[in-house]
């Protein structure tokens, strides 16, 4: 496993280390993840699925009660960008309700949206990265052909940047973005945070 330090354009860096490497092993990754989950958002009439930049979601603002953000957020190369795509998330979210004395509800605290990264803490998995490795790597995605005929060609490495959060950064992320976490956790090898716009 690559470790990195993104010092080019994070815009090229990122095309180069996410996009174009999704690109290639587009039809090998999506039949295990993204594809399924494309159909499944098709297969409900109130819902509709898009593919977009995170920085730049083409979402009204203060319009969704619920968003997801899974396996996107640790795939851009700065901490700044980092903390503008989830910005771009809280952005779209309901805000809070407040009273006619402006005291917020706290039955009714606005849209929320699951953000899940990569995390650092990882010791007991394949991986075995942990507290004190590099945070910025790139990772291998193996791609075995399944062409009968060519049985004897070697697997195609491919290499992806991810930038692995160490516990309480998603919660940092989320307060610079100007959101405030309601929840939090880990769960295999993922943090995960459930946020709100900060009113």
């Amino acid at each position: 496993m690559a470790t990195t330090n993104p010092a080019q354009d994070p815009n090229e860096y990122e095309e180069k280390h996410v996009h174009e490497v999704y690109e290639q092993i587009a039809s090998h990754f999506s039949s295990t993840r993204s594809e399924n989950l494309v159909k499944i958002a098709n297969q409900h009439r109130v819902h509709s699925s898009v593919v977009a930049d995170n920085l730049s979601l083409p979402h009204p603002s203060s319009f969704f009660d619920f968003a997801i953000s899974v396996a996107v957020v640790h795939h851009l190369s700065s901490h700044l960008r980092r903390v503008e795509a989830i910005a771009a998330i809280l952005e779209t979210l309901r805000p809070a309700v407040k009273s006619e004395q402006g005291q917020l509800d706290p039955k009714n605290v606005g849209g929320k949206a699951l953000i899940y990264v990569w995390a650092l803490e990882q010791k007991t998995s394949r991986r075995g990265w942990d507290e004190g490795d590099e945070q910025d790597v790139m990772v291998p995605w193996v791609m075995k052909t399944q062409n009968t005929h060519t049985a004897n060609e070697e697997p195609k490495t491919f290499h992806r940047y991810y930038h692995l959060y160490r516990q309480g950064e998603v919660e940092q992320d989320v307060a610079e973005a100007g959101g405030r976490v309601v929840e939090s956790g880990y769960e295999k090898d993922n943090w995960w945070a459930i946020a709100v716009r900060e009113e």
